[in-house]
């Protein structure tokens, strides 16, 4: 490590004032070592996001194996209840 290198290791009260210098740093592709009392206590680094799932069209199509297709079209209200929803005032 030569000495124009910058820190790598911060305790705790120097990173509450630098944070943001730290900040971009850790950005920049740098880890910086956050201490506590000389102990390293956490690391911060850039931020990935995770890469999205792939998508699989009909991946889930074991889940309705067991379900009539019947269901899907059943009428589930009477005559008498859709008249009655149907012509209620709104």
């Amino acid at each position: 490590m030569g000495e124009a290198d910058p820190p790598k290791t911060f305790n705790v009260h120097d990173a509450k004032t630098q944070l943001s210098k730290l900040i971009d740093r850790a950005h920049a592709g740098e880890e910086i070592i956050l201490s506590k009392a000389g102990k390293p206590y956490a690391k911060l680094v850039a931020f990935e996001p995770a890469p999205a799932p792939h998508r699989q069209p009909g991946r889930f199509k074991h889940l309705r194996k067991d379900v009539p297709s019947d269901i899907w079209f059943a009428p589930t209200f009477t005559d008498e209840e859709l008249d009655a929803f149907e012509n209620k005032a709104l």
